[in-house]
């Protein structure tokens, strides 16, 4: 509860469900035990490959369930009073605002999608001479820059519609899209002019350059001449452009806008520039010299605002004289649109927004996710800060467009500005993974500072989820490799976090950091009972045998507890059946791609890239999506893990019926037969695209075949060692 104040900014309770789970858990961990001890005692009797491989399994996942149930024992809801605010403070009294939005390809990420986001965040209810806007372009592109310059036009009619109008939806693509969208006098005309800024920056994109026709001012020739023939993505000088700017640049009504900022960082072949974690650290920078807000919010370039009050939610929290001191950030959830009925990838990822975080916020607070957090900025520095220009509380009294602001902030963006500091290591987002995100979270928490999570009714952001195979596999491989390298760092969760933060926070955090290790026990069942079950060896327990019953517990348990978990949550059991198979698809494929990914690049063989998710749909395939039908298309490697499994599941299932059919017992092998069958069912969609489908998002013929002579050899290779 928010203090003895009769109006709180904010309530909590602990879920009615801790006490089942925790129930539970003590119950669960007894038959965990148990297998366990099953596992050991029959290495003793008789070591084999195939024992020491199911107890490997098994650890693992007995590893994975202990951490998950840190999430499990303080589940928490809140609940924010944004109509109490302004009994504890004025509008003008708000802390200032500075956000950041990060885009690195126009070709991967539309710009229009960029501009979106800007403009649905510039629309906020929040005093615009508190808010600023900065948009990094870590792909130094002129095309986004000349985005941006339509978009501070538009925005003078835009700002003014959503403040005379009071609308909801503030991101425009999204408000004159919507089916339920209310007419207002000037809607027809703003959405004439959205749809003509829309069809000059598509055609500049499509096009690769900027007609003289759409430069309309001396300052925006002056801008993007500085790329000349030497300005290449990977090398070039930084570029801060202020596009407009608070105090001087009006709406039609002459209200005041927001500060809109373009920066693309220096960058150097000859030095590191840590993917986004160096992208936001610049942005610190540049922004600490223009306006130096109290408050960051982070944002991917495709996660657009959907509530204007969502700034509001979060002074709930930052105000709030009851909170912790040492409250440092406050996380939304990521809720993604344009998700098929049934969402066949499990792109909701449901379980973690609903489940995950929720326990995390009753112990130090969630992790940071990468978008829709807003920092204080002192959590970023050292004690006392490293540099002048980066001091918190520091006041900016120059303009922004003057020269010695913009000197100083061509300064620090500058690739060589951290040489020799404690940029990524002390101060500011943390390098040395791809997962900047959950790394710096759980640094900071380990530095004492703690963090809440807001998950209001309607979402505060909205984003896009990848909607084809390839995508979603390639994701996970990506994140795989970024949270091994958290994993096994100096700083593991595991060690360092439980020491630090506390022992449930720490399993927390090792959870997440240890994803990839799903590879291990989903590829080992995957394959291993299947290929038993074609040589004739039985591998489990027989039904008639107590320990089956062991394995059928665990099973059904781990299972009902997280379908129920789903349910609870608003989801339904299709789509919680979908998230499970898209699960084992991402531990059998992306996992297992990035677990060897990470070895490799552990002993210097392989030199992982970082590739940004396409934010590009094409219509045929958002078609088949739409449908619930898988998109593989593209003969990538990625998919044979998947491939290769189904049909060595399906050969194994077929095995068994035919073995039943001609009434042999299969007692001995019966928990066989039903992972055989349980993965059919899942690889389902993985048939229709190998055989049934005609369209281009079927399953490449190369794959297939590929896969067929895989499994061939894999058979071949375990009748010797089986």
């Amino acid at each position: 509860m928010a203090g003895s104040h009769p109006l709180p900014l904010h309530t909590k309770k602990l879920m009615a469900r801790a006490g089942v789970n925790r129930a539970f858990a003590l119950v669960y961990s007894c038959a965990i035990l148990a297998l366990l001890y099953h596992h050991f005692i029959g290495l003793l009797r008789s070591a084999s490959m195939v024992s020491i491989f199911l107890l490997l399994a098994d650890s693992v996942l007995a590893f994975i369930w202990v951490t998950t149930q840190a999430f499990r024992i303080y589940p928490t809801y809140r609940r924010v009073f944004v109509e109490h605010l302004e009994h504890y403070v004025k509008e003008s009294e708000y802390p200032g605002l500075d956000v950041f939005i990060c885009t690195a390809d126009p070709y991967k990420e539309p710009p229009m999608g960029v501009v979106n986001t800007a403009l649905s965040v510039m629309a906020y209810d929040y005093p615009t001479e508190k808010l600023s806007v900065y948009v990094s372009d870590d792909g130094g592109s002129k095309l986004t820059l000349f985005a941006f310059m339509e978009a501070a036009r538009f925005s003078s009619h835009w700002l003014a519609y959503c403040r005379k109008n009071k609308v909801v939806e503030r991101c425009p693509k999204a408000h004159f899209g919507s089916s339920n969208t209310h007419r207002f006098p000037e809607t027809d005309q703003l959405q004439t002019m959205y749809q003509s800024m829309e069809e000059r920056v598509e055609d500049v994109v499509k096009s690769g350059s900027i007609s003289h026709d759409y430069i309309t001012k001396e300052e925006e020739s002056e801008a993007l001449s500085r790329w000349t023939e030497g300005f290449l993505p990977q090398n070039h000088p930084p570029v801060v452009q202020v596009l407009l700017e608070n105090g001087k640049d009006k709406d039609v009504s002459g209200h005041g806008v927001p500060n809109l900022v373009y920066v693309s960082r220096e960058k150097s072949r000859d030095s590191p520039h840590h993917y986004k974690a160096g992208a936001l650290n610049a942005l610190l920078r540049v922004s600490a010299t223009m306006t130096n807000a109290p408050l960051v919010l982070t944002l991917d370039s495709d996660m657009y605002s959907n509530d204007p009050q969502t700034p509001l939610r979060a002074l709930c929290y930052l105000l709030d004289p009851s909170m912790d001191p040492k409250l440092g950030y406050i996380q939304f959830p990521q809720i993604f649109h344009g998700i098929n009925e049934n969402d066949i990838y499990g792109g909701e990822m449901r379980h973690i927004f609903q489940a995950l975080l929720p326990g995390m916020d009753g112990l130090a607070g969630p992790m940071f996710i990468g978008t829709g957090c807003f920092f204080q900025r002192k959590v970023f520095y050292g004690f006392p800060s490293e540099t002048p220009e980066m001091y918190q509380n520091r006041q900016v009294s120059h303009s922004i467009k003057s020269r010695e602001v913009l000197a100083m902030a061509h300064h620090v963006a500058g690739c060589k500005y951290e040489n020799q500091t404690k940029w990524g290591k002390k101060i500011g987002f943390r390098y040395g993974t791809f997962v900047e995100d959950l790394y710096t979270g759980c640094l900071l928490q380990s530095e004492g500072w703690k963090s809440v999570y807001c998950n209001p009714k309607r979402p505060a952001f909205l984003g896009n989820s990848p909607i084809n195979v390839h995508d979603f596999l390639n994701q996970a491989m990506r994140w795989s490799v970024g949270l091994l390298e958290v994993a096994l760092s100096k700083y593991s969760p595991i060690t360092y976090g439980v020491r630090h933060i506390s022992l449930l926070s720490g399993l927390c955090f090792a959870h997440l950091a240890f994803w990839a290790i799903w590879a291990i026990p989903i590829t080992i069942y995957a394959f291993l009972p299947q290929l038993a079950l074609l040589n004739s060896t039985s591998i489990f327990p027989k039904t008639s045998n107590p320990w089956f019953w062991v394995y059928v517990a665990l099973f059904l348990g781990a299972y009902g507890q997280e379908c129920l978990e789903y349910i609870l949550s608003g989801g339904s059991i299709q789509k919680w059946w979908n998230y499970q198979r898209a699960w084992m698809m991402r531990g059998i494929s992306g996992f297992t791609f990035g677990l060897v990914e990470f070895l490799l690049k552990s002993v210097g063989i392989s030199s992982f890239g970082f590739n940004v998710t396409s934010k590009v749909v094409e219509e045929e395939q958002s078609k088949r999506y739409q449908q619930g039908i898988f998109e593989f298309g593209v003969a990538s490697p990625i998919l044979l893990p998947i491939t290769t499994a189904a049909i060595i599941n399906l050969v194994a299932f077929l095995s068994c019926i035919a073995q039943a059919w001609e009434q042999r017992s299969i007692e001995d092998v019966f928990i066989q037969m039903l992972l055989a069958g349980f993965g059919v069912v899942n690889c389902w969609p993985v048939y229709k695209g190998m055989v049934l489908r005609t369209d281009k998002g079927k399953m490449p013929t190369k794959i297939t075949f590929i896969s067929i002579i895989l499994a061939w050899v894999i058979y071949l290779v375990s009748s010797f060692a089986l």
